[in-house]
Parts: C-alpha cells; structure tokens; sequence
C-alpha cells in the first residue's frame, strides 16, 4: 500500500535531488523510499540473507573435515592454475 506523505524541504535540496534521481533513472519518491527504507531497517534484517531453493537443496552434499582451510586449497589451486 501507498501513502502519499508531504516533506518541507530546501528548495535547493530539492532541486539537485531531482537531478540525481533523473541520473540514477529513478522517481524522487522512490529514492526517498529507498533512502528511508535503508535507514530504519533493523540490523538483523542486514545480515540476513535469502537462501535459493537450489542452494538450500545443495546444503549438506559435501562433508568437510573441521580443519579444512578453504583459503589454502583455493590458494594452492590458483597456483597450479597459473604456473
């Protein structure tokens, strides 16, 4: 749902906001959203991510040892990689 709401701003603001809401292609509404969107959202809701189904379903396929330091084996492949 939509709700219009009226802001009081400097004219001066206002004007280089529409020119870059113009360069980024992108109504002054919805970058003022976006804006108050990014602001208020919780910081839990941050870090949270959206897992894909296929992810989700490869979730579990390979077993790794505790030990295992990914760093070193990608390093170590680049390596062979390139030689």
């Amino acid at each position: 749902m939509e709700t219009k709401l009226t802001l009081r701003l400097n004219n001066r603001v206002i004007e280089r906001a529409k020119k870059y809401a113009k360069k980024q292609r992108i109504s002054l509404s919805k970058m003022i959203e976006y804006y108050l969107d990014n602001l208020t959202r919780e910081k839990s809701d941050e870090n949270k991510t959206d897992i894909t189904p296929l992810i989700e379903s490869l979730s579990g396929v390979i077993d790794l040892p505790d030990d295992f330091d990914y760093k070193k084996e990608y390093r170590d492949y680049l390596t062979k990689k390139y030689q």
